[in-house]
């Protein structure tokens, strides 16, 4: 077990961090309460909410994520799983309402006026930008990827936490941003981009001459491959598979756009809304 999960218990070989599994257990508690007050609405949005929460839970607290802590590969299989998986079936789950429904009536009806008010839903307004929101979440991923950063999340697991909760929230972002039917133009844009810049990034890891993060391939060898070798394959997941994820979700975009404008959807700019949320 790495450094970074002395603090963190492990039974059956599933790694229980109280900081990982706390949220995940609450947010599916939340879900399923506010789900059964609605009338079990939507099944294709439950399903899409469950399906991003167990693929969530597999990344973090399985032990997938004991492999993804010795091999510089698997952690980059399992920061993909979060950015390009799990946080687009959050988005697409549309769970606002739902989960507000699982709070008491003068909590949902207080945080639902509190979303409302001038200078959240501007703030809102701004970051769900598509935009602003691709920028974000590339300056996200280009910032933990900095080798002294991105090794220092191998021994230290509060920088490690951060980095998974960097990663979901600017990814969920970035999906809901573009999700409008009537931003179909901008998404391709935005999905595009950011298919081009995270394939730089994988090149660049995957055709450097030398180590660049020693504490993430310090376990290489466990998995008979030399330290530069667990590397490149890492920066070839993000370049190949990774990069297939952005081109299936630009080639939809693209078909939504050719398929013609369309008016918009009458969407309110804060989560606190929609259809999903009857307050």
């Amino acid at each position: 077990m790495s450094p970074c999960d002395a603090h963190v218990s492990e039974i059956a070989g599933y790694l229980f961090d109280p900081w990982i599994v706390a949220p995940l257990i609450l947010s599916l508690t939340l879900y399923g309460i506010g789900w059964i007050r609605l009338g079990f609405s939507s099944r294709r949005r439950a399903a899409c909410y469950l399906s991003g929460w167990l693929m969530t839970a597999f990344a973090l607290v399985t032990p997938f994520h004991e492999l993804a802590e010795r091999s510089f590969a698997f952690h980059m299989i399992e920061h993909e799983i979060i950015m390009a998986i799990s946080a687009p079936l959050f988005v697409a789950a549309r769970p606002y309402g739902v989960l507000l429904w699982a709070l008491p009536g003068s909590v949902r009806i207080g945080f639902a006026r509190m979303l409302h008010q001038q200078m959240p839903r501007a703030v809102w307004k701004f970051l769900c930008r598509p935009l602003n929101a691709t920028l974000l979440q590339g300056a996200v991923i280009w910032l933990w990827h900095l080798p002294p950063l991105f090794d220092a999340t191998v021994t230290s697991m509060p920088i490690h936490r951060w980095q998974h909760v960097s990663f979901l929230v600017s990814a969920l972002l970035f999906w809901y941003a573009l999700s409008p039917v009537y931003r179909a133009g901008q998404a391709l844009a935005c999905v595009f981009f950011t298919m081009l810049h995270t394939g730089i990034l994988g090149a660049l890891l995957a055709l450097a001459p030398q180590v660049l993060y020693p504490m993430q391939t310090l376990h290489a060898s466990d998995w008979g491959l030399t330290p530069l070798e667990d590397q490149q394959l890492a920066g070839m997941l993000m370049w190949v598979p990774a990069g297939t994820v952005y081109a299936g979700a630009a080639l939809l975009y693209a078909a939504r756009w050719i398929r013609g404008p369309r008016r918009p959807l009458s969407r309110p700019i804060s989560p606190a809304g929609g259809d999903d949320a009857a307050l």
